[in-house]
């Protein structure tokens, strides 16, 4: 166990669930603390990112099922028989704790690999601001949820420059302790490593990785827009005479959605209360704000000052404000997972009326979110968020602008005011 390790949202559910079920399998991308938060409750390790370990296993797969539990099987897709190996055990005991399954790429799990009852799948993001320690938390989503708008109170000296700062520095529990060039060098490294290992090992071949990187970086420009995929495409081309079809970019996305690299947010479709003329193409978001960051080269002198990404982007505001955007997504993410929630965002056909995140609990009540990059919110921030209580009644939970400002309160129309260093699970 690391001595260092920093706890994690997540942890409390592996708790819960490890008590009562025989497997999970926590995936998500590289780098971002599975096997370390795996190993803590681990007592034996099988390795299959090791070749000389996966391919012992691979003679003899029933391996994995020996050993005193729980079994850590880390990097499950590289032996992929593994997943029924350990599905097959579950079925004969359904002890609870026995495995522990780590995934960095998503596999086709129907039906060879379907775990459905057996396998419990928790998916792990780059840390949140809770996690990092930026701040202590005043305000919990989940209590956010329960509908009953509770007072909301705090206070942070967390500014702008320092939101900027988290942006950039990562989320990636092992970039956490470098700056400056170690930090910038070690994020190139790890997007080389997305294009000329990870994405060929998830099954698809670059013939043109230049143009995958392009590709990558054009859609860190639409970061939190609902930007089409042609638009992408174009500006990833800018400046080519003949632009690929969307059959070819379009594997693109597949491939970095399956890794992990790629987590759209989707279009909110309610099932109760219907509004109308609703728009659902997904905002778009990489795993990590500070891989967009790096794609397009921008600092956080850039950010402060506010100047345009090198690539055009479809956005209204500031490359800042939309970095800012992917980070409290990212963070409500982890803190919705924690709370049964899902997360999507709410846009009407033409921009009419849009909410940046729309938080739903397991109970359907809904969390309605805007993310204003200012320190001073004013009415106008609000609009959206009344409008959305007017239409949903008493299927709103509650509703609260997130901001860079130092106090965490609750306006008189009953909106509350979160700073992002403030908000918790």
């Amino acid at each position: 166990m690391h001595a260092s390790y920093v706890r994690r949202v997540v942890d409390d559910e592996i708790d819960i669930l490890f008590s009562g079920l025989p497997a999970i399998s926590l995936e998500g991308p590289k780098g971002c603390g599975k096997t370390d938060t795996a190993l803590r409750r681990a007592r034996t390790v099988y390795r299959l990112d090791e070749s000389a370990q996966r391919a012992i296993l691979a003679a003899d797969p029933r391996r994995l099922i020996s050993g005193p539990p729980p079994v850590l099987v880390d990097e499950w897709q590289r032996l992929p028989e593994s997943w029924d190996v350990v599905r097959r055990s579950v079925d004969l005991d359904r002890s609870p704790g026995r495995f522990l399954l780590t995934g960095s790429a998503s596999l086709d799990r129907s039906p060879t690999h379907n775990g459905a009852g057996r396998i419990v799948t928790l998916r792990m993001r780059p840390m949140s601001l809770a996690e990092r320690g930026v701040a202590t938390p005043t305000v919990s989503l989940a209590r956010l949820l329960d509908g009953r708008r509770l007072p909301v109170a705090g206070e942070t000296t967390i500014g702008l420059e320092r939101y900027a700062q988290e942006i950039v520095n990562s989320g990636f529990p092992g970039l956490r302790a470098l700056q400056g060039r170690l930090l910038r060098s070690s994020l190139d490294g790890y997007i080389d490593r997305i294009i000329d290992n990870d994405v060929p090992d998830a099954g698809r071949s670059v013939r043109n990785p230049a143009g995958l990187r392009r590709w990558m970086s054009s859609y860190a420009a639409a970061t939190s827009t609902t930007a089409t995929y042609e638009h992408i495409r174009d500006a990833a081309t800018s400046g080519q005479g003949d632009k690929p079809a969307r059959s070819t970019t379009e594997p693109y996305r597949a491939v970095l959605e399956r890794i992990w690299i790629v987590e759209s947010l989707p279009g909110w479709v309610p099932s109760r209360n219907r509004i109308a003329n609703l728009a659902t193409p997904p905002k778009h978001h990489l795993a990590d704000p500070a891989l967009a960051a790096r794609l397009l080269g921008v600092g956080i002198p850039d950010l402060l000052e506010g100047r345009p990404a090198p690539l055009p982007s479809p956005r209204d505001g500031t490359l800042l404000g939309a970095l800012f955007e992917s980070l409290v997504a990212l963070c409500v993410r982890v803190y919705a997972q924690a709370a049964e929630a899902r997360v999507h965002h709410l846009r009407t056909k033409g921009g009419l009326r849009e909410v940046d995140l729309i938080v739903i609990g397991h109970d359907g009540k809904v969390l309605g979110i805007e993310v204003k990059l200012t320190s001073a919110v004013k009415d106008e921030d609000c609009r959206h968020l009344r409008w959305l209580r007017s239409t949903l009644g008493d299927e709103l939970a509650d509703a609260i602008v997130v901001s860079t400002g130092p106090y965490a309160y609750r306006r008189k129309d009953g909106i509350a005011v979160v700073p992002a260093a403030l908000l918790g699970p």
